[in-house]
């Protein structure tokens, strides 16, 4: 265990005795930290294509990481200043509530026993991607349903929703099974290409990150199965107000700008335009050319400006990584704009 690892597991300990880290010294918002130390810790995952993955080169690349550089935009004016932390899923609420990091953006389910303040002490950021729980298995095992898998190992992550999950799904059809756990989701997949088990579960599109590093990828399957809905959201330490609503806010913002046809390049056009045409009033309250809007959340008033010139809107972020071209291709369904037969909206900038 590394000495990182040590402090995190020694914290989560106190923490269980009733300590928790949920503002700043003094009561101050986190957001006021970030602001004054001029970089955001962000938490991630760092080994799901398409999500958070650490690159050959050294940097960190997905949807998720996208998402600490849109905050980073907001928050201190540069989506380049982020120190990514890579957590597996059992360190993840402790590395935030102790103030290791000051928000998690890691394909975490936003569920209500974690967003209870009785739970896991957080608070969640609106929903970023729609997700479902599913399984993989291999081509030639024959395996077509979930029904088919009743009696066999299936390795799964440990300490996580998808675990739970797994046990309801086949306890609600009375089927036996055989859970392998693992820590960490690389010991998942490695497991399960080791033939450990006969299935990998985990969220749909984890399965399509990781089926995508396989050799022959081919030879692997998504069953038609979706065992849970997997709601996927950034969250911050709970108690700290600021901190969210500017979290939430700045989701809002990228969704909105997609539907306003706002891009990363078109923004600097947008807002010369709205600069000049005072009727264009909605544009010009988002881009923070009129308004307080930014302020009200401790926020310069063009944050958004930041954020679109840094990620583009959410369809871009989408695209970039999960889109047809990407290393991942995942169909954005759910994840398409309310418009578009989705399901992603945001209330008005008012």
């Amino acid at each position: 265990m590394t000495a990182r690892r040590q402090v995190i597991s020694l914290l989560s300990a106190l923490l269980a005795l009733g300590g928790c880290a949920t503002l700043g010294e003094g009561g101050a918002s986190r957001l006021d930290q970030i602001r004054n130390r001029g970089e955001l810790r962000c938490g991630v995952s760092g080994k799901i294509p398409g999500f958070s993955f650490l690159q050959r080169d050294g940097r960190y690349a997905g949807l998720d990481v996208d998402l600490c550089k849109a905050f980073a935009a907001a928050f201190v004016g540069d989506g380049g200043k982020v120190q990514y932390r890579p957590l597996t899923a059992p360190e993840r609420f402790t590395a935030l509530r102790t103030g290791e990091i000051d928000l998690l953006s890691r394909n975490t389910t936003f569920n209500l026993s974690r967003d209870a303040a009785g739970g896991n002490g957080v608070s969640f950021a609106p929903v970023v991607f729609h997700d479902g729980q599913g399984l993989l298995v291999r081509r030639e095992s024959g395996i077509r349903s979930l029904e088919d898998l009743g009696g066999q190992t299936i390795c799964v992550g440990s300490g996580t929703t998808t675990e739970q999950n797994l046990n309801d799904a086949f306890q609600a059809r009375g089927l036996p099974y055989t859970p392998i756990k693992y820590q960490d989701l690389n010991q998942v997949v490695a497991g399960y290409l080791q033939s450990r088990c006969s299935a990998f579960t985990s969220d749909r599109s984890q399965l399509a990150s990781a089926r995508s590093g396989f050799e022959r990828p081919d030879d692997h399957v998504i069953l038609p199965d979706v065992l849970s809905k997997e709601p996927l959201a950034p969250l911050s330490s709970g108690g700290d107000q600021r901190l969210a609503d500017a979290m939430r806010w700045v989701v809002f913002g990228l969704i909105t700008a997609e539907e306003m046809g706002i891009t990363q390049a078109n923004v600097n056009a947008t807002l010369e335009k709205a600069t000049d045409n005072p009727d264009l009033t909605r544009i010009r309250r988002f881009l923070g050319v009129e308004g307080d809007l930014g302020s009200k959340l401790g926020l310069p008033d063009d944050f958004m400006v930041q954020v679109i010139r840094t990620t583009g809107n959410y369809g871009e972020i989408y695209n970039r990584h999960l889109g047809p071209d990407s290393v991942v291709p995942i169909p954005r369904g759910l994840n398409n704009l309310s418009s578009q037969g989705g399901v992603l909206t945001a209330p008005p900038f008012q």
